[in-house]
C-alpha cells in the first residue's frame, strides 16, 4: 500500500489523536471498572447503536460485562453525569434525548468556550495547531463535495474542535468542550447531512484558518463563533424536522 503523505498523513495523525469516547485521554488501566463500562456503553451511544430514548437495562449489561449490577449502576451514573443517559424514577435509565431547546443551549455554551479557546490560540499561533487545522480543513473540503459523507464531516469537525480546545492550554475548558461535543455529535450529523450545509461550513473553516495564519485575531474569533452557532442552529432545525409533532402519526 502506498504510504500517506502531506495532508493525508497529517490527518491520519489527527484521527489517532482524538477518539469518540468518554475518558479518551486516559488508559484503561487507570480507570475504574464502572468508568471502563461507561466508556464502552458510551461508545455504543455515540455510534448510534443505542438510539436516543433506548432503555439501558442493568441486568442485560451485568450479564454482558460479567459483573454485578453495582458497577453497572455506577457506570450509568457516569453516563448521566456526562449527559449521555437520563435516569427516570420509574422507567430506569434511557439514552438521553435532547430537545431542540437543549441543543440550542449546548450550542451556545460550546460557542462561548470555543471562542475563548480561539482567542488564546490566536495569541499563540502554534505551528502544531496550524498544521492540524490545515490537515483537517483539507479533509473537510473533500467531504463537503460528497452527496453522502456518512457522518464523516461532522466527525472531522468534532476532532478539529477538540484539538483546538486542547491547544489553548486550559484543561478544564477542553474537558467541558469534549463532554458537550459528545452529547451533540449525533445531532451535529443531522445538521451537516446535506452537501449545501457542509459546503457552507467548510467555507467558514477555510476562512477561519486563513485569518489565523495571517494573525487576524478578531476575524478568527468571530468566524469560530459564527461557525459553531450556525452548526448548532442547523442541528436544532434538523432535529425539529425529524421530531414528530404531538398527535402526529408515528
Amino acid at each position: 500500500m502506498r504510504p500517506l503523505d502531506g495532508p493525508q498523513a497529517q490527518y491520519a495523525q489527527l484521527e489517532g489523536a482524538v477518539a469518540f469516547r468518554l475518558f479518551a485521554d486516559r488508559d484503561d488501566p487507570t480507570m475504574t471498572v464502572p468508568e471502563q463500562i461507561a466508556a464502552r456503553i458510551g461508545d455504543r451511544i455515540i455510534a448510534g447503536e443505542l438510539a436516543p430514548g433506548a432503555r439501558i437495562v442493568e441486568q442485560e449489561l451485568a450479564a454482558g460485562f460479567r459483573v454485578s449490577r453495582g458497577p453497572i449502576r455506577d457506570a450509568i451514573r457516569i453516563l448521566e453525569r456526562e449527559g449521555l443517559a437520563t435516569i427516570h424514577a420509574r422507567r430506569g435509565a434511557v439514552v438521553t434525548e435532547l430537545s431542540v431547546d437543549e441543543v440550542r443551549e449546548i450550542s451556545e455554551m460550546r460557542a462561548a468556550l470555543l471562542e475563548t479557546a480561539a482567542r488564546k490560540n490566536a495569541a499563540e499561533r502554534s505551528p502544531e495547531l496550524l498544521a492540524a487545522l490545515a490537515a483537517g480543513v483539507a479533509r473537510l473540503e473533500s467531504l463537503a463535495r460528497l452527496d453522502d459523507d456518512g457522518g464523516q464531516y461532522a466527525e472531522t469537525v468534532y476532532r478539529l474542535s477538540i484539538i483546538s480546545a486542547r491547544a489553548c492550554g486550559n484543561r478544564r475548558l477542553a474537558r467541558t468542550v469534549t463532554a458537550l461535543s459528545l452529547q451533540t455529535l449525533r445531532y451535529s450529523k443531522l445538521g451537516l447531512a446535506s452537501r449545501n450545509r457542509r459546503q457552507a461550513s467548510f467555507r467558514l473553516w477555510k476562512s477561519a484558518l486563513a485569518a489565523l495564519r495571517r494573525g487576524d485575531t478578531e476575524a478568527y474569533v468571530s468566524l469560530t463563533r459564527q461557525r459553531v452557532e450556525a452548526s448548532g442552529a442547523e442541528a436544532a432545525r434538523a432535529l425539529q424536522q425529524s421530531t414528530p409533532s404531538p398527535g402526529a402519526p408515528r
